[in-house]
């Protein structure tokens, strides 16, 4: 693992040389404390966190404060890792101004690195303005949340000829834009190489495959905190769940039959004090 802190110019180098990229959510202190620790080059505060932190059923409720301070928990713990802000709906959709104004909150008070944006030819005037504003910006195609729970769900992108050559439209339009990468969600693995190949700024897939320069996932999802809804893409690498809550029943057990706390967690006085104490 190397030390050097990770920004735009980092993953060009990346993706020049072949080196997989690995990205992670994060939402709060400890999380982004632990996946900053482990190396992880990309963090990615996303509006996820509305799901698996929150409570959300969806995305869309989650707003500029909340996404805001989870960003600057998430930042507070970073030392290496590029910590990248998720726009909520509806935070830049309206006009490049407000686009901006918000974007710049992320930078400003949360102290990210990057935002990211979902869609590709729809979200153009915004990507153009933020870039220009001088913040760095990361798209988002294929199956993209925040609008498909409004129409269709959340189903797999680009299985059709047409479809697909919209998603490649999108990826290379926000290219030109001035993205400095691009998250490709739930499409198939050829399209996802197809767009790889064709870009020269990064990719970064999420049930799109292995030819992605690099992968995400959530954090949640990945240590088995979150089963309300679990993607097929999604791979479990521990079930934290049933570790914490066997540690919970076992406190609730413990305390109920007079086990905890014991002499071991419990301070003492001495001798002399302690007679006095009872005396009273």
């Amino acid at each position: 693992m190397t030390s050097q802190t990770v920004r735009t110019v980092t993953l060009q180098e990346m993706k020049r040389k072949g080196r997989k990229i690995t990205m992670l959510t994060a939402y709060d202190y400890p999380m982004a404390l632990l996946v900053d620790r482990a190396g992880i080059d990309l963090i990615l505060v996303g509006d996820s966190g509305g799901m698996t932190v929150l409570g959300y059923e969806t995305t869309i409720p989650v707003t500029m404060d909340e996404m805001l301070m989870m960003t600057k928990a998430v930042t507070r713990a970073v030392k290496r890792s590029m910590v990248i802000a998720d726009m909520p709906f509806m935070s830049y959709e309206a006009e490049p101004a407000e686009a901006v104004r918000n974007a710049g909150r992320f930078v400003k008070e949360g102290l990210a690195h990057a935002v990211k944006v979902e869609r590709g030819w729809p979200s153009l005037p915004c990507v153009r303005a933020i870039v220009d504003a001088g913040i760095p910006v990361m798209g988002h195609v294929g199956l993209t949340p925040q609008t498909a729970v409004l129409q269709e769900g959340l189903k797999v992108q680009g299985r059709g000829r047409d479809d697909a050559r919209r998603i490649l439209e999108d990826a290379m339009a926000l290219e030109k834009a001035g993205a400095f990468a691009i998250v490709l969600e739930a499409i198939p693995g050829v399209l996802a190489r197809v767009i790889t190949k064709r870009l020269t700024i990064p990719t970064i897939g999420i049930g799109a495959g292995p030819d992605c320069d690099g992968q995400v996932l959530v954090i949640h999802d990945l240590l088995g905190l979150f089963d309300r809804f679990v993607p097929k893409f999604t791979k479990q690498y521990a079930d934290l769940a049933k570790v914490i809550s066997d540690a919970v029943s076992r406190f609730r057990e413990e305390v109920i039959e007079c086990r905890f706390p014991d002499a071991a967690h419990t301070y003492s006085i001495d001798q002399e004090t302690e007679r006095a104490l009872l005396d009273l």
